[in-house]
């Protein structure tokens, strides 16, 4: 059993969208064999009712409370310095005591950083006092800041740009400290050993998992649309996923009034069901006869279970998105964007693969013409899931660096 400091900079529960998912099942994987020392931070007034939750299964907390605005306002002091903004929205006097007061008082074995930001807190700490640091990038942050410059207007297109460039540094500066570090996809490893070929040695792939016993298809769940139901045939197509998140936003922003019109002009009975928390007033004003944003729902599997369709039209996320995951696990049939579809194993018997508006229509026509093709891809979904998406069998890939202090702590 090693001693382990985990830094992570948004509460690991409840696993209610990606990152979040990822960080909650680290958590439970390096619980299970070690002691942890988790310090992390609150951003949602609504998860403080689960900070309970989180210290039952890991005792030695320490939370740290975000003001989103007050944060951003501290953020932009970095303008004046050569520092991404993120670090600043993310940096905490009593965490970082608290970091220091754990490294001083507990012999830790290994930090493990979860999202780059959460490196400030050891990245400067002397050498001597600094354990080994494993750092899950997830995915290049900075790659998806420069990402959405091309996708706004200045001013904001400057300082996307900006946060990028200066996030990239930092990053890399964070990779060469690190005695390894994980994205969750290959491509995302090839293109971040491109942007640091100094660190080519040291960064692997860990990939996402699935939660199979939870998101199953259970007979007697009832559907969620019957009530909603105007028209007896109507044809649910579903996208699931946190709308306070502006890939998702742009994703149904876009199938909404680019890809529906063209997809009801032969299907009049689909509706689009969004389904997510915090929709900001550019979804919700997508609501009309045809358009369903449900906002948070205590659960999300009935949506996906009795789904015509799943889709992920996203243009700007990249790497392995969990709600793609999480809808094959259901025994879905999903037409997602190629950026996303590239980062799964899987077949077109498994899973389809569309790119702009009439890509996307053709693949969901094909879809709902045959509805017995589109349950075999469900089943085949599943099975694939089941096959190459355990969250054990991904997440041991760390366990191997975990000891690296440990021997000769144990020899003292």
């Amino acid at each position: 059993m090693a001693n382990l400091l985990y830094l992570v900079h948004r509460l690991p529960y409840p696993p209610n969208k990606g990152d979040k998912v990822r960080s909650y099942h680290l958590l439970k994987h390096l619980t299970a064999g070690h002691r942890v020392f988790l310090g992390t931070f609150v951003d949602d007034p609504h998860d403080e009712a689960y900070v309970e939750t989180v210290r039952k299964l890991c005792p030695d907390l320490h939370v740290a409370r975000i003001n989103p605005r007050l944060a951003k306002l501290r953020s932009l002091s970095a303008l004046v310095s050569r520092e991404p903004l993120s670090l600043g929205y993310y940096r905490d006097a009593g965490l970082q005591a608290w970091v220091n007061q754990t490294l001083a008082q507990h012999a830790i074995d290994a930090t493990v950083v979860f999202s780059s930001v959460m490196a400030q807190y050891v990245q400067a700490l002397p050498g001597v006092t600094r354990p080994p640091m494993l750092v899950d990038f997830v995915d290049v942050d900075s790659a998806k800041w420069t990402q959405y410059a091309s996708s706004h207007r200045w001013p904001l297109s400057w300082l996307y740009r900006r946060e990028g460039e200066r996030l990239c540094a930092f990053e890399r500066a964070v990779a060469a400290r690190s005695e390894k570090s994980f994205f969750v996809t290959e491509n995302e490893v090839a293109m971040f050993q491109k942007m640091a070929p100094e660190c080519v040695d040291s960064v692997v792939a860990l990939s996402n998992g699935v939660d199979t016993d939870y998101f199953s298809p259970d007979p007697a769940r009832p559907s969620p649309f019957a009530a909603r139901c105007v028209q007896p045939a109507q044809i649910p197509v579903v996208f699931t996923g946190a709308m306070d998140y502006w890939p998702n936003v742009d994703a149904v922003t876009w199938f909404a009034r680019d890809i529906l019109p063209h997809l009801r002009r032969s299907w009049p009975q689909v509706r689009f069901y969004i389904v997510g928390r915090s929709p900001p007033p550019s979804v919700l004003s997508l609501a009309s006869e045809s358009v369903v944003v449900t906002g948070t729902v205590p659960d999300v599997r009935p949506y996906l279970q009795h789904a015509a369709v799943v889709v992920a039209p996203l243009r700007v996320a990249r790497g392995l998105q969990n709600k793609i995951l999480e809808a094959m696990a259901m025994g879905r049939p999903v037409v997602a964007s190629h950026t996303c579809a590239q980062a799964i194993n899987a077949g077109r018997e498994e899973m389809v693969c569309a790119s702009g508006v009439h890509g996307f229509v053709r693949e969901l026509d094909a879809l709902m013409k045959s509805p017995a093709r589109a349950a075999a891809m469900g089943q085949a979904a599943r099975l694939r899931v089941l096959q190459s998406y355990s969250w054990a069998a991904h997440l041991g890939g760390i366990d191997r660096y975990l000891n690296a202090g440990q021997p000769e702590r144990e020899a003292l």
